[in-house]
């Protein structure tokens, strides 16, 4: 592992029962990098994101996370590697409904240090929605709702942010919207791991790593214009 490297996973394996949701994946990610994971329904895309999440963990093999090995962590330091190093997006956008958006933002300081109300409305500019930060999470369209999102997840400054079909409940719009900030993140330098089952998403990182049946079946390098 270098100095630069983010994720560093060796012969991970998560087993449920005689299933085996990952197979002795061995996987690197380098700080600044955009890593698309791809891959059909049950090939294991989101049991490797959660596991690099800090979400679950393996059943076998080792994951480093910045240089820690979360796999030897108690829950308590799970936790905070996860709170320190890992920004989430998910493709249900769990915002609390009865919080407006730049106090949804605000949740996730609470949980890393202290809220910064200034901060948290920086992070709703850089995604932009400093015009909607007031605004209830129902009174907001599909595509802000993910945008808020993806401030929570930026609010922290994260070594590594991942995105679990950030764009699977999005039209086209608001998808395309959603993937112009993913672009403006990584340009900035944000280290990205896309879990994704669209092609143009996918077509976007670096580099593509497809899965089949818990496994890496093949790696794909794109050229970015």
């Amino acid at each position: 592992m270098t100095d630069t490297t983010i994720v560093a996973m060796t012969e991970v394996t998560k087993a449920y029962g005689e299933l085996r949701a990952l197979d002795a994946v061995s996987l690197t990610v380098a700080a600044g990098e955009w890593v698309a994971i791809v891959g059909p329904s049950g090939s294991g895309k989101t049991t490797l994101m959660n596991i690099v999440g800090c979400l679950d963990r393996p059943t076998d093999g080792t994951v480093l996370l910045g240089g820690v090995d979360v796999t030897r962590c108690a829950a308590a330091e799970l936790t905070q590697v996860r709170r320190e190093q890992v920004g989430l997006v998910f493709q249900r956008f769990h915002l609390i409904p009865h919080l407006n958006a730049l106090e949804n933002v605000m949740v996730a300081q609470y949980y890393h240090s202290l809220p910064d109300e200034a901060e948290a409305m920086a992070a709703l500019t850089k995604v932009g929605l400093a015009g909607r930060a007031h605004h209830l999470p129902s009174q907001l369209s599909g595509g802000e709702q993910q945008r808020v999102c993806i401030a929570r997840a930026l609010i922290n400054d994260p070594a590594l942010v991942l995105a679990d079909e950030p764009t699977g409940n999005l039209d086209a719009a608001n998808a395309q919207a959603v993937m112009r900030l993913f672009r403006e993140l990584h340009e900035q330098g944000t280290t990205l791991m896309v879990v994704t089952h669209d092609p143009k998403v996918a077509a976007l990182s670096e580099r593509e790593i497809v899965l089949d049946h818990g496994r890496i079946e093949r790696e794909e390098f794109h050229v970015q214009s």
